[in-house]
């Protein structure tokens, strides 16, 4: 058997033992709650009607006497009450679960009883009739009859007495029937568990510290003999080295064909612009003189706009290639991006108005001074604020929010918040629209939100992205105050 068998085996047996003497004490303690409540309710019961029928039958000595005192009949009235009560006593007694032997008991209770009830009425007929020695005579042997059905009572009483003994004596067999299953229990236990300890130490513990003999290269195991958290740190430090490894292999191979595709493309993109673009401008001037010159009807002129604008439109193209593959220098100077921002939106004004789109912007004070290129800045906002448009279609809103705060290993920044309530960007493209040449429109290039990145990470800032689908998109944009590589 393998070693986890061996070690399941005496394991599950430790716990099926373990739940069968937690069932079996469950089951004992409710037999004995069921012994105790049998006692405390059925046997009190029946003693309570017991004793309230003698209670009844001892009320009732003394008033044939004291109606032969004063004739008052009273006393012949509470005699019969206590009578009723008797009876209604003696009858409910046999509404319990009895013996022969209590039934016989009862029996002879009742019979005497009603014996008794006849000769102590005979009594009260001589008291009443004036022969007073006769019932005299007759009260004395009534008397005698009285006690015989007390003690009869007594003897009743006593039988509850036994049953309570009886009772006591079983729920005491059933705890040593408990003791003796617990503790066969524990005896059981007790050998599965050393077989335990012995497959631990021979099929575990053995092998795990010529493990940690092994793997302790820097000698630890000789100075704490824990072999367990030794094992634990070699091989946390082994899989930190490899994490660490496969991490920098992985940065590596990423920055390498990042690199090789952003010089691929920078060479390709700028040979491929410059030979466009010289004939590309030839064009766009005898497009402009001929539009000067010649008369057209309305469909040429129609064919003639659409035309000029699809030039401009490769110009464009064009121009962002250059701009990839060539990054322009910063040409840095103190502004507050705030001013940036106000230019951007004004220059935009026009394109806002045809595309329906409302910008509000949040500012409860212009943020700082910073050293940067306002032009290259406007550029980004510019990018952002037109893609948000084309996204939003027709219609929505953009709130730009300012503020100055702090970020860790950035120290003080200013924030520029652009949120539009557009459909939103999905999570599996998030990652990939800062990408050069990723682009869901079908005319554009893919370039501009990574020129935008460039011109943002050029002034050691940072350009990040929250959306969700179809709440809308957040650009923020994080530049630091103060930064002294600048100068």
């Amino acid at each position: 058997m393998s070693l986890r068998i061996r070690i399941f085996i005496p394991i599950s047996a430790l716990v099926i033992i373990t739940v069968i003497g937690a069932l079996v004490m469950i089951r004992y303690t409710y037999r004995m709650e069921d012994l105790l409540a049998e006692v405390i309710d059925q046997h009190m019961e029946e003693l309570q009607t017991v004793e309230s029928m003698e209670l009844a039958l001892v009320n009732q000595k003394g008033f044939a006497s004291y109606y032969f005192i004063d004739r008052d009949p009273k006393w012949l009235m509470e005699m019969e009450r206590y009578r009723s009560i008797f009876l209604d006593r003696l009858e409910k007694t046999r509404h319990f679960s009895l013996t022969e032997e209590e039934e016989g008991i009862l029996g002879l209770i009742k019979s005497k009883y009603l014996k008794y009830v006849a000769e102590k009425n005979e009594v009260i007929d001589l008291y009443k009739s004036e022969n007073q020695l006769t019932g005299a005579v007759l009260h004395e042997e009534v008397r005698k009859n009285f006690f015989t059905i007390l003690e009869l009572c007594e003897n009743y009483k006593n039988l509850f007495t036994t049953k309570a003994q009886d009772v006591k004596k079983q729920s005491l067999r059933q705890a040593e029937k408990f003791r003796i299953v617990a503790g066969s229990a524990i005896l059981v236990v007790l050998g599965l568990a050393i077989i335990l300890i012995f497959f631990l130490i021979h099929g575990v513990l053995e092998p795990v510290r010529r493990l940690t003999l092994e793997t302790d290269r820097n000698k630890v195991f000789e100075k704490t003999t824990d072999e367990v958290k030794t094992l634990s740190n070699s091989v946390h430090d082994l899989i930190k080295e490899y994490d660490q490894t496969q991490f920098e292999l992985e940065k590596s191979r990423e920055h390498l064909l990042q690199s090789e595709k952003m010089a691929l493309v920078g060479n390709l993109a700028a040979g491929t612009s410059h030979s466009i673009r010289n004939p590309l401008t030839s064009v766009k001037m005898r497009l402009f003189s001929l539009g000067r010159s010649l008369h057209l009807d309305h469909n040429q002129k129609e064919d003639f706009d659409v035309i000029s604008e699809e030039i401009g439109h490769i110009d464009n193209i064009l121009q962002n290639f250059l701009e990839f593959s060539r990054p322009p220098r910063l040409k840095l100077q103190l502004v507050s991006p705030s001013d940036v921002v106000d230019q951007a939106v004004q220059l935009l004004e026009h394109r806002l108005k045809s595309y329906e789109v409302v910008v509000v912007i949040q500012r409860t004070k212009r943020l700082p001074m910073i050293k940067a290129d306002p032009e290259q800045l406007k550029e980004v906002l510019v990018n952002i604020i037109v893609n948000a448009c084309e996204a939003m279609g027709n219609g929505g809103s953009m709130v730009i929010s300012e503020e100055e705060t702090s970020e860790k290993g950035m120290g003080r920044v200013a924030a520029i918040r652009l949120r539009d309530n557009g459909p939103g960007i999905s999570e599996s493209m998030r990652e990939k629209i800062f990408q050069p040449f990723f682009t869901t429109k079908e005319e554009g290039t893919g370039l501009g939100l990574s020129i935008a990145t460039r011109i943002i990470e050029e002034h050691h800032g940072r350009l990040s992205l929250e959306s969700k689908e179809n709440v809308g998109s957040t650009f923020i944009i994080t530049l630091p105050v103060k930064e002294s590589r600048f100068g």
